[in-house]
C-alpha cells in the first residue's frame, strides 16, 4: 500500500518525507510500547503509535522503520520534524486513535507484521 492512500485512508498529515509518498509498504506493527517496537526483525514496515516523543523516532531509527504514524491526534514537535526529516523517514499524523487507524489498514489490505 502506497504511503499516499495510508494518508488519504487515515486522514493524516504528512510532517516530513513528502518525497517519498509514492512508497509502497507491505506490512504494519501499532505499539505504544518501544520495547516491543525494538523486538521487531522485518523491513518496510509502517508503525502506528502515540508516542509523539524523540525516543520514539530514535527507537524507529534502531529498529531501522522508516514510517511512522502517530495516532490520536497527538502534536508532533518540530525538533522531532527535523530529526525525522534527517533519518529519512517519513511521519505521519492522523487524528483517528490506534484501533481504529489499525482496522482501517488492515480491512484495506494491509497487512499485520503478524
Amino acid at each position: 500500500m502506497k504511503i499516499e492512500k495510508i494518508t488519504q485512508l487515515l486522514d493524516a498529515k504528512v510532517l516530513c518525507g513528502h518525497h517519498r509518498i509514492s512508497d509502497d509498504i507491505s506490512k504494519a506493527f501499532s505499539s505504544d510500547l518501544m520495547s516491543d517496537v525494538l523486538t521487531l526483525d522485518a523491513e518496510n514496515i509502517l508503525l502506528l503509535t502515540g508516542l509523539a516523543n524523540i525516543q520514539t523516532i530514535r527507537t524507529a531509527e534502531v529498529a531501522e522503520i522508516h514510517y511512522l504514524v502517530i495516532v490520536r491526534n497527538k502534536k508532533v514537535s518540530d525538533n522531532i520534524i527535523e530529526l525525522a526529516t534527517a533519518l529519512n523517514m517519513v511521519l505521519l499524523e492522523s487524528p483517528y486513535s490506534m484501533f481504529k487507524a489499525s482496522g482501517i489498514l488492515y480491512s484495506n489490505g494491509l497487512k499485520p507484521l503478524y
